[in-house]
């Protein structure tokens, strides 16, 4: 059997830690696999990129004069395509198509015409939408029947002139149906059920919850509070790949408004002008790769919130989990599911006295309280050597 994972990065980020899990699993079991990527750069031995940093800058561009996301790089992609025949693989594992680098029509009337086994692992909404790859945060529900009129056209991914949703819609609906045997993989049981209310509802669709290296991530000691001097601090940790309207940023600048003096937040991912932006009771810390860096920040505080208004199944919050520190999150997507009674408060979506109501909570009860029980979930339900396995038993299935 040989497998190719097909994703916008490699190695970073949580897609592309994940697609990484997958192929080193792949690895253990004596597999050949590879993993192609378009953006950013990778050291992972079985990683090829194609096109490059130019055809990104140039499908972001035609994107937002355009508005057709997804239908532009046909050279970077018929590369890629190229590449792929020369491998020959069994399956062919999709993760996002998205992200300004590939050619979804290219990529597509290929793999109708190879007769290859295709998997496809949503990380988000895009594949079954007009434009968004979140809709929560609008509002809308056009896409279960057509997308028209988008409100979402200034979000990601980012059109500044044209509204194209109901060509794109129609079209992706066109490609993503002409696929003869294809499973689609959800990391939450929400996603899966939207995905079912989709154009993509004639495939099966099987979901794999996001697994984590639970050697990386465990409590550890640190001295990171001392170096911050907030050793005398209850810490209010949030973290983002990057900081938009839905990650719920907005919330922690309201929250610094009430939080006592031994209290504190920190945010880690935000950009170098977010962090001009934070009141006194917030500290700033850019975004980090250093999985050792995150573990220890992760173990230092004693409450995670995520107050994501639009998500899927979010890695940060099994990271945390895994470090032994409970969470605050939204009732949104799938982020609630990582979470029971023992771990963690789900508030109302947008509800701020709730959610500060949540963390004075687990302050009362003590971190301590939901240690244990974190950890213990976490290896229980999301250990990434018995979830990624569950990809291996689809591969196996054709």
């Amino acid at each position: 059997m040989k497998v190719v994972q097909i994703n916008s990065v490699c190695g970073v980020g949580s897609t592309g830690r994940i697609a990484v899990d997958i192929s080193n699993k792949l690895n253990d079991e004596g597999i050949e696999n590879y993993i192609f990527y378009g953006i950013g750069e990778s050291k992972y031995k079985n990683a090829i990129k194609f096109g490059g940093e130019f055809n990104v800058r140039t499908h972001q561009l035609a994107t937002r004069l355009l508005g057709k996301h997804g239908f532009y790089s046909k050279r970077a992609t018929k590369e890629l395509v190229e590449k792929i025949k020369n491998i020959n693989p069994d399956i062919i594992h999709l993760h996002n198509i998205h992200g300004h680098y590939l050619n979804v029509e290219v990529l597509f009337k290929y793999l109708a015409t190879s007769n290859k086994r295709v998997i496809w692992t949503l990380h988000d909404c895009w594949s079954f939408t007009g434009h968004c790859a979140y809709y929560d945060y609008v509002q809308c529900n056009k896409w279960k029947s057509e997308c028209y009129s988008c409100p979402a056209l200034k979000d990601y991914p980012k059109s500044l002139i044209f509204d194209r949703s109901k060509k794109s819609y129609n079209d992706k609906k066109r490609l993503f149906n002409s696929i003869k045997k294809m499973t689609l993989v959800t990391p939450s049981k929400w996603l899966a059920e939207e995905a079912k209310k989709s154009f993509l509802n004639r495939y099966p669709v099987q979901v794999i919850n996001n697994g984590i290296d639970l050697i990386s991530f465990n409590p550890n000691l640190s001295d990171f509070r001392k170096k911050l001097d907030i050793e005398d601090k209850f810490v209010i940790l949030g973290l983002a790949d990057v900081w938009e309207k839905r990650k719920g940023l907005q919330y922690f600048f309201d929250l610094a408004k009430d939080v006592k003096s031994d209290e504190i937040i920190i945010l880690v991912g935000l950009s170098k002008e977010q962090q001009k932006e934070l009141p006194h009771n917030i500290i700033g810390i850019s975004r980090t790769n250093s999985i050792k860096e995150l573990a220890e920040i992760y173990s230092t505080a004693d409450v995670f919130v995520n107050p994501t208004l639009e998500d899927n199944f979010p890695t940060t919050n099994l990271e945390a989990l895994a470090c032994g520190t409970p969470i605050v999150t939204f009732q949104t997507g799938g982020s609630h599911e990582a979470i029971d009674r023992e771990t963690g408060i789900v508030v109302k979506k947008g509800n701020l006295k709730e959610l500060l109501k949540a963390i004075g909570t687990i302050k009362i009860n003590g971190k301590l309280n939901y240690s244990r029980h974190c950890y213990a979930r976490v290896k229980s339900k999301f250990d990434k050597n018995e979830n990624f396995r569950g990809y291996i038993k689809i591969y196996r299935q054709y």
